[in-house]
């Protein structure tokens, strides 16, 4: 880990060390979009898939319910998340299929965190608008896809069908928290699905609240 990802490590530490343990109750009023993604893994038996930023382990756990034959992985760059996800694997029962690393979403080996060379899926819930290098984080995770795999993202959006109010609103609220839309998300995933040789699937949820997206490997 570089110094650069040392010091957001030590920064994700410092912002979830007390949210962490109200962060499900406090987010499950505005992260929207998650369980549509997650039921559109599409996973099969012995799949394999990773949550790049796992934080709480929320979506772990949802996953793990919803694809009883799949291998489920977590990685995020925050130790203190990750304690609540080992605490979240251990009130589901789920140590046994739930496989947690710490590491950095911009240069993540999984074969060093897990011992595997690719995954069948990759998602990432509300979590490159907290990433500083996110472009980078996005190529990595197409790095680590599987021939035939697919990349599935949701996140904030531009607000653009929302009235100007709520948009200042939001945004302010989410910059207490390190949190930035990124408002060229769709010129960019286009840019890297053409790449690598990917297919995009892009579109606008909650009038404009969040993107959901997928990239598909040929």
């Amino acid at each position: 880990m570089t110094l650069a990802d040392a010091g957001h490590s030590a920064l994700m530490d410092r912002v979830y060390r007390n949210q962490r343990h109200i962060y499900d109750l406090t987010r499950a009023y505005y992260l929207l979009g998650r369980d549509r993604l997650i039921a559109g893994l599409r996973l099969g038996a012995r799949d394999r898939v990773l949550e790049v930023g796992c934080g709480t382990g929320r979506n772990l756990v949802a996953t793990a319910h919803a694809y009883p034959l799949s291998q489920i992985f977590g990685m995020d760059i925050s130790s203190e998340m990750l304690a609540s996800a080992r605490s979240a694997a251990h009130r589901a029962r789920l140590e046994q299929r739930l496989s947690l690393a710490q590491g950095d979403a911009t240069d993540f080996d999984p074969a060093r965190a897990f011992g595997v060379t690719s995954f069948d899926r990759i998602f990432m819930s509300y979590t490159l608008s907290m990433i500083p290098d996110w472009r980078a984080a996005v190529e990595q995770a197409m790095r680590n896809l599987a021939p035939g795999g697919s990349l599935h993202i949701v996140d904030f959006g531009q607000q653009e069908r929302l009235p100007g109010w709520f948009r200042t609103l939001l945004f302010k609220w989410l910059g207490m928290f390190h949190v930035s839309p990124r408002a060229d998300l769709r010129e960019t995933l286009a840019k890297i699905a053409q790449v690598h040789g990917a297919d995009l699937d892009i579109r606008a949820l909650y009038r404009g609240y969040a993107w959901i997206a997928v990239l598909r490997r040929r």
